[in-house]
């Protein structure tokens, strides 16, 4: 099995609609977020986190980097594989303009 990290990035406009959600609101949005966790059952290594406050880094500085709004980690044969335990994921439904980015681990010999 190969190892995906699924990066999920949302506009402003979610991130400041958050600050509005009730607890119930919030609750909501996460039973959406636990039934795909079971739907992926052993192929979701690690449900991951919201994030925020992200920077880029280069070698002329950093700038701020808000659109990254979590990751995951998942399992998965290919990156097919990987597209099906993701299709239908409840951030694609939590605002316009969510998206999903998904990148394959690469193997690494050191």
């Amino acid at each position: 099995m190969k190892k995906f990290i699924v990066i999920y990035r949302a506009p402003t406009s979610a991130f400041d609609a958050m600050k509005d959600a009730t607890p119930e609101d919030m609750q909501a949005g996460m039973e959406d977020w636990i039934a795909w966790a079971a739907r992926c059952g052993d192929s979701l290594v690690d449900m991951g986190s919201p994030l925020g406050g992200g920077q880029t880094l280069t070698t002329s500085g950093s700038t701020t980097n808000d659109g990254v709004a979590g990751y995951s980690i998942l399992q998965a044969d290919d990156m097919d594989g990987a597209k099906t335990l993701l299709d239908g994921h409840p951030h694609l439904e939590w605002a316009p303009g969510c998206e999903i980015d998904v990148h394959e681990c690469m193997p690494m010999q050191m």
